[in-house]
């Protein structure tokens, strides 16, 4: 059976600034039965000029004019993160946030096992070469990297200290929504083996199948964004799931890691016993008396209870018939 898929339910931003709502999504997540809820942890000041447009994805979904004061509406104080942070505890559902600068990276280094680090930051030198000084294992976004990016960010963690079996590479499509025909999951299975690395998907599709897809591929974690109304004001509410699409989610990874099971072709004992009822057998086409020759004219195969197996079909044809047969009986 393959290994346990980490399920990642991103909160993100759709908490809207507001502590109660981030409380409700953590309350829903966990009757999902993700494995984690995550967060974003920034200072607006620290990761966007005050002039910076917003993508035309936030302009959809957002009343503000630019990435600072999208951002700053939606930042969460390092008190109101230690709250969610022990709420989550409490609920016994484990915390994850991404850092999107030094101050927040500080903050979360002795707080999270695992650091996530968004595309943004994919390629982001100096922020690399501090969270690979941390040492501990992180999942690092590719949405919007070339494989040259991808692997001198790689090279800068682990020239920081970090231990190349603690990183795991999210593929990811930077789009809100994405559109299928964009998503090409086989750079999944790309990833895997050009850089060695476990990776998981970053799922901005609509709907659930490409990450259901992404784990028959081999994902070891997805992660999708969730809200609990896609109508509310946000840059990504439209694109997350609901609570029952997540539950949905989690329950459709759950049968298919089931499904997937060795890389080996067995027979089951369920068809072991259908075997004996539906497999054909050598029969006699018509009547055949003793000493005739087995032939392709007075032989067929048919469903039986017993009988010599078709694979034995050119064994048979030309000896000799040791009894009387009537139609239909086996050979």
């Amino acid at each position: 059976m393959k290994k346990k898929t980490i399920i990642i339910a991103e909160i993100g931003v759709n908490h809207n600034g507001n502590i109660i709502l981030a409380k409700k999504l953590i309350d829903k997540a966990k009757l999902a039965k993700v494995d984690y809820v995550k967060f974003q942890s920034f200072i607006a000041s620290e990761i966007t000029t005050k002039k910076t447009n917003l993508a035309n994805y936030q302009k959809k979904n957002a009343n503000q004019q630019t990435q600072y004061e999208l951002l700053k509406n939606l930042e969460l104080s390092f008190e109101k993160q230690n709250l969610l942070f022990e709420y989550c505890k409490k609920k016994k559902i484990k915390y994850l946030s991404t850092p999107f600068d030094l101050k927040s990276l500080n903050f979360l280094k002795k707080k999270l096992p695992i650091i996530k680090i968004s595309s943004t930051d994919l390629g982001n030198l100096p922020f690399l070469k501090a969270v690979g000084k941390i040492k501990k294992k992180i999942i690092l976004s590719t949405g919007m990297s070339s494989n040259k990016e991808i692997d001198l960010s790689i090279k800068e963690l682990l020239k920081a200290g970090m231990n190349k079996k603690n990183i795991t590479l999210l593929y990811c499509h930077s789009a809100y929504p994405t559109n299928f025909l964009d998503l090409n999951l086989n750079s999944i299975v790309f990833l895997k083996y050009f850089f060695n690395l476990n990776v998981g998907f970053s799922d901005h599709t609509i709907g659930i199948e490409a990450s259901v897809a992404a784990v028959a591929l081999g994902a070891t974690v997805i992660e999708k964004h969730f809200t609990l109304d896609k109508k509310m004001t946000g840059p990504d509410h439209s694109s997350s799931l609901n609570f029952e699409e997540l539950k949905q989610l989690v329950d459709s990874i759950r049968n298919i890691e089931k499904s997937l099971g060795p890389y080996e072709k067995k027979i089951s004992k369920i068809e072991m016993q259908n075997k004996s009822v539906v497999k054909k057998s050598i029969v006699a086409f018509q009547n055949i008396k003793k000493n005739d020759s087995f032939s392709e004219k007075n032989l067929t195969t048919k469903r039986s209870k017993k009988g010599i197996s078709p694979l034995n079909w050119y064994k048979v044809l030309g000896t000799k018939s040791k009894k009387n047969y009537s139609k239909d009986e086996e050979i």
